[in-house]
């Protein structure tokens, strides 16, 4: 049982760790260029956010349109820990996912008792609260203009990639733990069938509001690295449209998959990039493959469905094994025979 332990941890670890060292190395010696290092470190964020949108909506079965705003909160909230309060930055980061799952409280208290599209229209609103406090809110925002993040603290492109990808993956392994431990199953009960959890005890406005503060969390770390990446934040962060793009992630890569989200947020967000010659009608795409998706494929690309290192670890170790086998078995035979030909 501890070595079952230890290789579920090992595996996922080591291939975390070459996923997030070996390109580092690369863009520091410019094997990867700076454009493409920033393709995937915006992939990066934007695969934070799906993982928000995918706790909130996947995860816990509730539908929220306003996870842009709670990312614009986390973004500006570091940029005043860090200028205002000079705060170091790491510090001002996890503070910022703070104060953001504090909003999703005060936003979740007297929204999550709503339902279905009510819930979503409530959220919708929320967004559209927070864009417009961010824009006549000058003296602390900079107004409709955004805010810049000091200079001297904007990430370069090897330290970028390193932070939020290792961020990344650290969050796809406290998700998938959380998903699998009591609280995780409980909200998992609440999401298939509310009336039957609340026959079992499960008490389902508890684990709402608690997938609903931790999606936000997420969203405000999402929102804080996103600011020293870009070194500047717009209220329209806070957008519609915005949240509407993580919508999408989430729902091509299947709901309630995290390998879905995050490999659909780093596919739609290179291939955004690639058709950046069509100009404004690149904006064209989001739409017309979520409305392909709904007709041909309405459970998303992978579905429910996880990848795991360790099962293809495991599927690969066994057809090793179990041609080593074979091979043994064939010598074994053959030399039987030829001992029956020499007697």
């Amino acid at each position: 049982m501890k070595n079952k332990v230890l290789r579920n941890v090992l595996i996922p670890g080591v291939c975390a760790v070459i996923v997030v060292v070996v390109p580092t190395i690369l863009i520091h010696f410019s094997v990867i260029d700076a454009y493409t290092a920033q393709i995937l470190t915006l992939s990066g964020i934007n695969a934070i956010m799906a993982l928000s949108v995918n706790i909130i909506c996947g995860i816990t079965g509730q539908l929220s349109l306003g996870q842009a705003g709670f990312m614009a909160i986390g973004a500006y909230s570091t940029i005043l820990l860090t200028a205002s309060a000079h705060l170091p930055l790491p510090v001002s980061i996890i503070l910022a996912g703070i104060i953001t799952a504090f909003f999703g409280f005060l936003i979740g208290f007297p929204t999550l008792k709503l339902e279905g599209d009510y819930l979503a229209i409530v959220t919708l609103g929320f967004g559209e609260i927070i864009r417009v406090v961010l824009v006549n809110m000058k003296k602390w925002t900079g107004g409709p203009n955004g805010k810049q993040f000091p200079t001297i603290l904007t990430l370069n492109p090897t330290i970028a990639y390193l932070v939020i990808i290792g961020t990344l993956a650290l969050l796809i392994i406290l998700i998938q733990n959380f998903i699998r431990s009591t609280y995780g199953r409980a909200i998992l009960a609440v999401r298939e069938d509310e009336i039957a959890a609340d026959s079992t005890g499960i008490s389902v406005f508890r684990y709402k509001m608690l997938g609903f503060v931790i999606a936000s969390f997420v969203a405000g770390i999402g929102g804080a690295l996103y600011a020293p990446f870009i070194g500047f934040v717009k209220p329209e962060q806070a957008s519609f449209t915005k949240s509407i793009d993580y919508l999408i992630f989430v729902v091509f890569g299947g709901m309630g998959s995290t390998t879905g989200s995050v490999v659909a947020a780093f596919v739609l967000t290179y291939l955004q990039e690639f058709l950046r010659f069509l100009q404004n009608y690149r904006l064209l795409i989001y739409p017309v493959i979520l409305i392909l998706v709904m007709i041909f494929r309405p459970q998303g690309f992978m579905g429910m469905k996880e990848f795991s290192f360790v099962d293809t670890f495991d599927k690969i170790a066994g057809k090793f094994s179990h041609g080593s086998s074979n091979a043994v078995a064939f010598e074994k035979k053959e030399a039987e025979s030829t001992e029956e030909k020499n007697v």
